[in-house]
Parts: structure tokens; C-alpha cells; sequence
């Protein structure tokens, strides 16, 4: 034992252990390390040589004896059948089955999906039915021959503390130097800090960041087989490890069917492995994630408040040196494209997963650390209670290129830092200057590789900055790319080749028969060239598009066909932040109808946020039926973020859409201008650009 072993054993008496006992009996088993080291507190938590040895031998025989691998399945089912009852030590899930309307449960390696559970258990243990908990679980037979499941759960008890202290955790980290405390959260999670540099090890404490400070948001991407995503599968009980394809909206956010919050609103960190094969089949699912990831927050149908941090891990199999000195590649290269640069604004670090080493028994400690679920419920309680943000705030000075979502990531990083290095008191100028530089650090990495890949200099300060407390204003590079001119200083460069973009709608004449309006012709534009990976649809030159456009002045004759929203409107739209609808008629079950199309329509221009409606009403308006329409409408829109607004104004008659960016479109009949479809099964039922139209005039012009 050495200094600081014999301090945290003195201090934390019962609460630590040796880790090389957890190394021992790791291998050969597919139990995360808090669960062992549940087991190992249970029987081990001694500095006595003999207790120890006696104590590896009951654990070695608890797990021999209740925990079922894979391929013993059977095994255990018989021994329950025979025994009438047997406890296991595994990972219980509950799923609710909707047409038998009950719960069921299963355990991971009992390879049995119907276990009949009693109602407490998952009202008690509310993450049974969203990802599942690892516990001591009593299995009973059931020997009625009328019932449709041989299995019941008679007792479960979660592995995890029952009770933590945080005033006797507090009191005991003001025993320590910040350094031996560094040291012993490091030994906690199994590492030797003596054979890490200083850098490597706030590395370390970096991934722990989420599991301490609530909508944390943060990427690490670097080779194989440095442990990226450990601390979120092996760590902590509170924190849960998906795969991109459980990626849905439902899975993670909100289950509409089922009126039941996802994953963030159950686990402390929701973690994304292997982040480049996430696939996403609905959009809605990112603009809900860019929504949450900004402010814990989102709508679906009603508004959804959770704390879950978001981290995204993942390999990068590219030369980090080479990407840095490349024009065309940046270091979230292995991102899909879903994964935008808004997703990546939202990131408040980017960890260099490249400077970790691959894990091997040489950075194990055979030393004292915490008991895993010890720490863990330190930072959960943290995570759940604490706030460091006005602290920080009032200590910390950023430079004039900190904008926004700089600061406060960097805030939020040092928080983190503070959190789990000085949960008791404030730290020394020196060490809070030490977190701020490399939360500064972190932040400038993300910036960097935006600004690499947008053409516009949307994000070019990345000269980002803090003072010292004697004033000096240092300014903080990323080490990788400090003299990688690629990086500092992107090349804007032009494209020979011109993006193809819709062309301004010139003298509209519609044909007898079904026909498309002219198509919009633009002069040709300058614009940027962009590297293969990067979306060229977020990079049309509006302001040059919107230029060109032409006044219209055009009449829709009665039965005419080809017109849609979409044709009439739709480029004038490019570049507009909001629009102004008046129409005095949306108040039938078809208007409504048209003006949901009409919001549709506008979307597609992706910039704009707000939509106002004016609309009117009379004796005969059914002004409860429409405001249910009307608000189940705004709850869709909001949640691809635009704010709908109506007002209801029983004086007004004209028909005029009022674009932000200039243009006013009038169509005399409003909305309303297209013929009733002769059947709901004929060409032009639902395409409006095929449905006959009503004779209407349609003036487009700047105002």
C-alpha cells in the first residue's frame, strides 16, 4: 500500500478496494465492472490479506453459482424448474405487450421472454422499460398449467447503493490534495495514473463529464480499442449504451403511441456508440435531437424537459496529421450527414480519442480506488443536485472571439471539471485556469472543423481565448492542428462549375392540358466549392437567387392544371426568416387542409421560423374545431422549430401573402383556388399540381 491507498482506506473505510481483484475475476465474464465490484464490496472491502482471499473465493462462488452465460440458458431453466426458485445475477428488461395489455419480463441470458412480473417492481424501477437494470433477481416456477408463462419474478433488488452520503463524501475529499483526488478517481476507474501524462489524464476525467453535469453534450473519435465508450457500458449504472440503429425518436425522445418519455428522460447519459453508423430514418428525429441537445428541451405534442447528457463516440480511421493539413477533410469526417454542422455546434467538446492509448494491462492499477457504484453515486447525486454554472460564470473571462454556444460549452466543461475534482470547494486560480484552458481547448476543436467545412465565415473566430487573474489574455490552440495552415486559415475557394438551382419563373402560360408552370431560371451565380462530404444544398448563394427573381402577373384560368404552392411561391421564399398569411377563409375542413400545404411549402425553404396566419371568422365559425386544428398543426411545426401564430380578425377581406425578404404573392382567391377532386380516387386527389383549379388572378412583386 502505498500513501494514498492507506489515505482512502483511512478516509473511506468500506468504500474502496483493491482493483486488481476486479482484474482477476473480469475475465471470462460479460458483467459490467460496477456489478462486479458490487459483488466485490459485498465480500472484499478489506486491507486484510486473508478477508480478501476469503472474499474472491464467495464472489468466484456467487457468480458460478447465479450468473448465467449465454449458452447455459437451459441449465438455468431447469434448475429453476427443479429447485422451485433461484437467484440470478443479470440484466432485466420489462416491455409492455399492448394487445395482451401486461408487462412481461426478460433476463438477458435466461432466454425467456415471458416472465410474469408484479407491478412494483417496474414502478419502483422505472429504467426496467427503458433499457433495462442489472439486479439480483429471484426466479420462481409456476406450476399452474393454466397459465401462459412458467416464470415469475418474486424478488428484485437492483445492484446499486441503497444509500449514499454526500456531506460524509465532501467531508472525506477535503482530505486530499487535487492531485491525489485526480489520482484516486483515475485508480476508481481501473487506471494507473503514474503511467499517464498530465494531458492523457484530464482526457480521463473529460469522459467523465457527462455523467456528472446534466445536457452535456460531447464527441470523442479516435482508434480503436482506447476504451471510448467503457465509462457509458461498464461504468455507471445510470448511464446507458445504444447503437445507431435504435437511433428513432420514439426510442430516444418521446413514444407517441405510448404517451411515454424515451431514454433521456430515464438515464443520467445516453451514449452513442459507433456514432458513423447511425442511420436515422426519419429527420425529425435530428431536428428533435438539435432541439434537446440546445436547451434539455423538445416538443411532441407537449413539451418534454430532460437533463440527459448526449455523448457520440466513434472510430476515425483517417491519418489525424493528414486531415488537419487537408482542404478537403475535416476531423468529423467519420460523422453521417445527418449528423449536421448544427448537431455539431451543440457539441461543447471534442475529445482527441487519437491521444488515448490502447488499452492494456500495462495502465491498470493494482492500487485502491473507490467502489465503482461509490463513485458513481456521488456523481449521479451531483448530476441531480448540483450547479456549479453561476460559480463559474463569475470567476471565469472569455475573449471577444467567444460567441454563444462557446461559452457556454466551455462553461458547462469546466463544471464538469469542478464537479467531479472539486466536489467540496472552489479550486486554486491556477488549477481553475487549468480547466479553462483545456475546456477551451475542446470547444476550439469543434469550431475549427466547422469552419473547415462551411464556405462562409459563419464560424471563422477560432482564435478562442480566457484571461488570467492577473489579466493576460492567452490565447488556446488544439496541438494537432496549432501549424496546420489548412486548419487556421481554410481556403474560401470558387467553383468552374455552377450548383444547379432552380431558374427565376419568367411569364407563366399555362396549356389546356396538364402542365408544369415555367421553371425558375437564375443568372449564373459565384459560389464555393465544397468538399465531397459536405452538403452543397446548405451552401445556394439565397442572396443572388432572390435577386434574380422577376415579378409575376399571371391568370389561372377555370380547369387549368400545373400549379401547386410550391410552383407559384416556392422560390420566392429562399432566404426569408418569416412569412405573413392573410386569408379570411381557413376555417373549412379543406381550407384548413390547403393551409397545412401552404406550411409545407414553406419549410421546404428550411430558413424560415415563424408563421403568422390571419384569418377571419363569422356567427357560423366553429372557432373550438378550429383552434384544436390549428394547435395540432403548431405542435407539428414546432417541432422542426417554426413558431406558427393566428389571429383571428372579423373585419378583414383581402387575400396576401407577405414574405420577409421582399416579396408579396396575391392570388385572389387566397389559398382556396383549386376545383373539389370529381373522386377521391381520381389523378389530382392528392398531387394539388394535377387537381384542377378555380379562375383566379396571381400577382407576384416586391414591395
Amino acid at each position: 500500500m502505498d500513501e494514498l491507498d492507506k489515505k482512502l482506506n483511512d478516509t473511506f473505510d468500506g468504500k474502496v478496494l483493491r482493483k486488481d481483484l476486479l482484474h482477476r475475476i473480469k475475465k471470462g465474464t460479460n458483467v459490467p465492472t460496477f456489478v462486479l465490484e458490487f459483488l466485490l464490496a459485498k465480500y472484499c472491502a478489506s486491507n486484510d490479506q486473508a478477508e480478501m482471499d476469503a472474499g474472491m473465493e464467495a464472489v468466484l462462488s456467487s457468480l458460478q453459482e447465479n450468473y448465467v452465460r449465454p449458452d447455459e440458458a437451459n441449465a438455468a431453466q431447469s434448475k429453476v424448474a427443479t429447485k422451485g426458485k433461484h437467484r440470478f445475477i443479470d440484466k432485466v428488461h420489462v416491455r409492455y405487450v399492448e394487445k395482451e395489455k401486461r408487462h412481461w419480463a426478460s433476463l438477458e441470458n435466461f432466454n425467456s421472454q415471458r416472465i410474469a412480473i408484479g407491478e412494483k417492481f417496474y414502478r419502483d424501477n422505472d429504467r426496467l422499460l427503458e433499457g433495462g437494470i442489472w439486479a439480483e433477481v429471484t426466479l420462481a416456477h409456476n406450476d399452474i398449467d393454466e397459465d401462459d408463462y412458467a416464470f415469475s419474478i418474486e424478488d428484485l433488488r437492483p445492484i446499486q447503493l441503497s444509500r449514499f452520503d454526500f456531506e460524509r463524501y465532501t467531508e472525506g475529499r477535503a482530505s486530499f490534495t487535487r492531485d491525489q483526488w485526480l489520482a484516486s478517481v483515475l485508480r476508481s476507474v481501473g487506471l494507473e495514473p503514474s503511467k499517464l501524462s498530465k494531458r492523457v489524464q484530464m482526457h480521463y476525467i473529460a469522459r467523465l463529464a457527462p455523467l456528472v453535469e446534466p445536457n452535456y453534450n460531447y464527441i470523442e473519435l479516435g482508434p480503436r480499442g482506447t476504451g471510448k465508450s467503457y465509462f457509458f457500458s461498464e461504468f455507471s449504472p445510470y448511464a446507458t449504451l445504444i447503437s445507431g440503429g435504435q437511433a428513432t425518436k420514439a426510442t430516444l425522445f418521446y413514444n407517441n403511441a405510448r404517451r411515454k418519455v424515451g431514454l433521456v428522460g430515464y438515464w443520467d447519459t445516453v451514449a452513442f456508440d459507433e456514432v458513423g453508423g447511425i442511420k436515422v430514418r426519419d429527420p425529425d428525429t435530428i431536428q428533435i435531437m438539435k432541439d434537446f441537445m440546445a436547451n434539455g428541451r423538445f416538443s411532441r405534442g407537449a413539451e418534454v424537459i430532460a437533463d440527459a447528457s448526449l455523448s457520440f463516440v466513434g472510430n476515425i480511421d483517417l491519418s489525424v496529421q493528414q486531415v488537419v493539413n487537408s482542404n478537403e477533410f475535416d476531423l468529423f469526417q467519420p460523422l453521417p450527414p445527418e449528423l449536421d454542422l448544427a448537431v455539431m455546434d451543440r457539441f461543447a467538446a471534442y475529445i482527441p480519442g487519437w491521444e488515448m492509448p490502447k488499452n492494456s494491462s500495462e495502465f491498470l492499477t493494482n492500487n485502491y480506488g473507490f467502489i465503482t457504484d461509490y463513485l458513481a453515486e456521488a456523481f449521479h447525486y451531483q448530476f441531480k443536485h448540483t450547479n456549479r454554472y453561476e460559480e463559474v460564470s463569475k470567476r471565469i473571462k472569455l475573449g471577444k472571439s467567444i460567441e454563444g454556444r462557446d461559452e457556454k460549452g466551455i462553461k458547462k466543461t469546466v463544471c464538469a471539471f469542478l464537479k467531479i475534482l472539486h466536489p467540496n470547494e472552489p479550486p486554486t486560480d491556477d488549477e481553475f485556469a487549468e480547466y479553462v484552458a483545456y475546456a477551451t481547448e475542446c470547444r476550439r476543436r469543434v469550431k475549427e472543423q466547422m469552419n473547415k467545412r462551411k464556405p462562409d465565415d459563419e464560424f471563422a473566430k477560432i482564435n478562442l481565448s480566457y484571461f488570467t487573474v492577473t489579466g493576460e489574455e492567452v490565447v488556446v490552440f488544439c496541438p494537432e492542428s496549432k501549424d496546420a495552415s489548412a486548419t487556421q486559415e481554410p481556403a474560401r475557394r470558387r467553383l468552374n462549375q455552377t450548383v444547379d438551382l432552380p431558374p427565376p419563373i419568367v411569364d407563366v402560360q399555362p396549356q389546356p392540358k396538364v402542365t408544369q408552370p415555367s421553371p425558375v431560371a437564375v443568372e449564373p451565380a459565384e459560389v464555393v466549392a465544397v468538399p465531397a462530404h459536405t452538403n452543397t444544398s446548405q451552401l445556394a448563394p439565397v442572396s443572388a437567387q432572390i435577386q434574380s427573381l422577376k415579378e409575376q402577373h399571371f391568370t389561372i384560368l377555370y380547369g387549368d392544371s400545373g400549379y401547386s404552392y410550391d410552383s407559384i411561391m416556392g422560390p420566392y421564399l429562399q432566404g426569408a426568416k418569416s412569412v405573413v398569411i392573410e386569408d379570411p377563409y381557413i376555417r373549412m375542413q379543406h381550407q384548413i387542409q390547403n393551409f397545412v400545404r401552404f406550411c409545407e411549402t414553406v419549410l421546404k425553404a428550411t430558413t424560415i421560423k415563424k408563421i403568422c396566419l390571419i384569418t377571419g371568422y363569422d356567427d357560423k365559425t366553429q372557432l373550438a374545431e378550429i383552434a384544436e386544428k390549428m394547435e395540432e398543426l403548431k405542435q407539428s411545426l414546432l417541432e422542426l422549430d417554426v413558431e406558427l401564430e393566428v389571429k383571428l380578425n372579423a373585419n378583414i377581406h383581402d387575400r396576401e401573402i407577405r414574405i420577409d425578404n421582399g416579396w408579396t404573392v396575391k392570388i385572389g382567391r387566397g389559398l382556396d383556388f383549386y376545383q373539389k377532386p370529381g373522386g377521391w380516387f381520381e389523378v389530382g386527389a392528392n398531387d394539388m399540381s394535377l387537381r384542377k383549379c378555380l379562375e383566379t388572378k396571381v400577382d407576384v412583386f416586391r414591395t
